[in-house]
């Protein structure tokens, strides 16, 4: 079955004047490793990345956001132009929770900047996403990261949680490893050793794949 995937990855950047921002050190290597993977397994596959420094893996429709507000409508797009019935949507972006209530116009000098910044919250991305096949969320986590992952899963109507405890060694941003958990809607959680993300991305689309068969099968 040739499914049609829309996957986020890289961080997002919520400005407070023109050269400062909110953000993460997020690389965006998980995404891109589950959209190459997508592709290389012959779906379509559309890439909404934010700022990163990374190739667009061959075969795959990329488009660029910088906010979370950006990364959500470009989100809502690439849904609309697809089949729903056999979409996937993968959330790897770490998508900023937060941003300033205001943008300056212009670089603010140092004593014009304030002590305290205001922040309202930014839409939830991968709850606001209606109608799709499937739906993969990543909990980073610090803490409990199983009770963690499961709450989003339960909470965001998710096929799949990949968590992880960005604390390990080989495992969070900038590494070309990570060490994961997947957890599904039922609580079961299967831990994976320390795997190179591309790695990680290919078992994350025969998921897919799998889930998507037992889906339109009508959970035969």
């Amino acid at each position: 079955m040739k499914l049609r995937f829309v996957i986020t990855a890289g961080p997002t950047r919520e400005f407070v004047d023109p050269i400062r921002f909110l953000s993460n050190p997020s690389t965006g290597r998980m995404g891109f490793a589950v959209a190459a993977a997508a592709a290389r397994r012959g779906h379509d596959v559309v890439l909404v990345a934010g700022p990163v420094e990374l190739r667009t893996p061959r075969g795959v429709e990329r488009r660029d956001a910088t906010s979370a507000r950006d990364m959500l409508a470009a989100v809502e797009d690439a849904l609309a132009q697809g089949d729903k019935a056999r979409t996937v949507f993968v959330a790897t972006a770490a998508v900023a929770d937060w941003r300033p209530r205001e943008k300056a116009p212009r670089k603010l000098k140092k004593g014009e900047m304030p002590a305290t910044l205001e922040l309202v919250r930014n839409p939830d991305i991968l709850k606001s996403v209606k109608g799709c096949l499937l739906k993969v969320g990543f909990a980073a986590e610090t803490g409990d990261v199983l009770d963690e992952a499961r709450r989003k899963c339960a909470e965001k109507g998710l096929a799949l949680v990949v968590a992880n405890d960005v604390t390990q060694p080989g495992a969070g941003f900038g590494t070309p490893t990570n060490r994961v958990v997947f957890i599904t809607p039922d609580g079961a959680a299967q831990p994976l050793p320390l795997l190179s993300k591309a790695a990680i991305g290919a078992r994350i689309v025969r998921f897919c794949e799998r889930a998507a068969q037992t889906e339109q099968s009508g959970g035969r």
